[in-house]
């Protein structure tokens, strides 16, 4: 297995290469050279495994130049007891349609654990074998910087510098990132909106000079490592679901996943995992009011927003305007050929017209969309909790009013509603829809609210941070 650029200018790289690298030298995104296929024998031979051992398995379709036992190593290490409790990922029964697929149960509480946890063991293991350091620049609109922080704090050869958007994250969220004080983490708080920090993240990364001087990595959702990690749960979720339907009737189960999308990271990997054959009947897209993605897979017609338009709303991990990983989407639905003459249409124009391939959206790929408001989540939250005592956070509450939505116009089978948070990072909406049913705080997270927090607040701009990164980024190699 080898991994290209969706935009041509990138000689083929194992995945140890990508991982380090995250964005391809072109300033496209890396893309697996073919989509490997699991067969029916080999999914039933999965069945009995953990959560590591399945993840061992799935990732190492793509992670091809790691061998088997370091990998298997790399994964029990992240999927550890004290850090996730077992069965690192639980199913929640809600009724008999529907169930809550808890991703956050994690050190920061949100999905991205899964994911980040894997690139702190990983990421560190493919740097000894190169004898490199490297300087990771990512960009977040809430879980992801502080997933990102707790999995490599004090972690060899690596440092993180971390860009948010100023005043746009939970008092939460905040107090996650801003509250490490490791040598190694360095926030950053753009005067912007999260769209802002992506660009930066991506003009820096596209200065392949820079990148190269500075080692500059990525684990945004962009870093193709953490796609691999996700795909795991979708496999492990769709395995448990099915454990009790009779093995001849599990191929036709009608299996759906709902998915809160923001920047489309979490819904591309469950793409893949129906690409390798995994049978879900279809990828609902639950966007918030933000919904540039949703408006693309309804009309086909992509058109990126400007941060004036960008809405601040009670799911901010979600708003986004600009969705980095469709581009990879679009790359599958083009071809590479076609794929290059559109995105530079899109960069001319601001503007992406598809709605001659709408059509297949559905019918190839099983996607489906819907949008979600703020009076949309509490209701969600609500219902929820009325019909099975579970707490969801208002990202889970998106895709739970969308999937309610497609139940109600006649969408057959199971839907699988991916939580990617824990309620209690967004404890103001989730009281606001429970009154006093709602939990308070925990003790836990009041003495995480009330720590000192540490971080640097910059314009937006690429030049500034350009300069932070040179003023405290460490020399590019251990040895040095």
């Amino acid at each position: 297995m080898t991994f290209v650029s969706t935009r041509g200018g990138m000689a083929p790289a194992p995945f140890t290469q990508v991982l380090i690298d995250g964005l391809a030298p072109d300033g496209g995104l890396t893309v697996p050279d073919h989509v490997p296929t699991v067969d029916a024998a080999r999914l039933e031979g999965w069945r009995g495994l953990d959560y590591p051992a399945l993840a061992a398995e799935v990732i190492g379709l793509y992670a091809t130049d790691i061998p088997a036992a370091d990998l298997a190593r790399l994964t029990a290490a992240a999927y550890a007891p004290e850090r996730f409790p077992a069965p690192v990922v639980p199913l929640n029964r809600v009724d008999d349609r529907r169930v809550v697929v808890g991703l956050s149960e994690g050190p920061t509480m949100a999905f991205k654990d899964l994911a980040m946890q894997f690139l702190g063991q990983a990421m560190p293991y493919a740097l000894a074998r190169s004898g490199r350091r490297l300087n990771i620049l990512g960009a977040t609109s809430g879980d992801t910087g502080s997933a990102a922080e707790h999995a490599f704090r004090g972690r060899p050869g690596i440092s993180v510098f971390m860009l948010s958007p100023q005043g746009r994250m939970s008092d939460v969220q905040r107090a996650q990132m801003y509250s490490l004080d490791d040598a190694n983490i360095h926030n950053l708080a753009v005067d912007g909106v999260f769209d802002d920090c992506q660009n930066i993240v991506k003009a820096i990364n596209g200065d392949a000079a820079f990148k190269a001087a500075h080692a500059i990595g990525a684990v945004n959702s962009i870093n193709f490592g953490r796609i691999s990690a996700q795909i795991v749960y979708y496999f492990w979720a769709w395995l448990r679901v099915t454990d009790d339907i009779p093995a001849a009737g599990r191929a036709d189960a009608l299996i759906s996943f709902a998915v809160p999308s923001g920047n489309f990271g979490n819904i591309y990997a469950g793409h893949l995992a129906r690409r390798m054959g995994l049978a879900i009947h279809r990828l609902i897209l639950a966007t918030n009011e933000n919904n540039v993605l949703d408006e693309f897979f309804r009309t086909g017609v992509y058109q990126p927003r400007t941060r004036e338009q960008t809405l601040v709303t009670s799911s901010p991990s979600m708003d986004i305007s600009k969705a980095s990983n469709l581009e990879r989407f679009i790359w599958d639905v083009l071809g590479p050929e076609r794929f290059r003459a559109a995105w530079a249409e899109l960069e001319r124009a601001g503007r992406l017209d598809l709605s001659a391939e709408q059509p297949r959206f559905t019918a190839e790929y099983g996607f489906v969309s819907g949008e979600s408001t703020h009076a949309d989540r509490l209701a969600a939250i609500r219902a929820v909790h009325e019909r099975s005592g579970l707490l969801i956070d208002p990202h889970t509450a998106d895709a739970v009013t969308v999937a309610d939505r497609l139940i109600a116009d006649g969408l057959p089978g199971q839907v699988l509603v991916l939580a990617t948070a824990r309620p209690e990072k967004f404890g103001d909406t989730v009281k606001e829809a429970l009154g006093d049913d709602a939990e308070g705080l925990t003790p836990r997270l009041r003495e995480l609210l009330a720590r000192p927090q540490h971080v640097i607040d910059v314009p937006n701009s690429v030049d500034a941070v350009r300069a932070y990164i040179e003023a405290h980024a460490p020399a590019t190699t251990v040895a040095e």
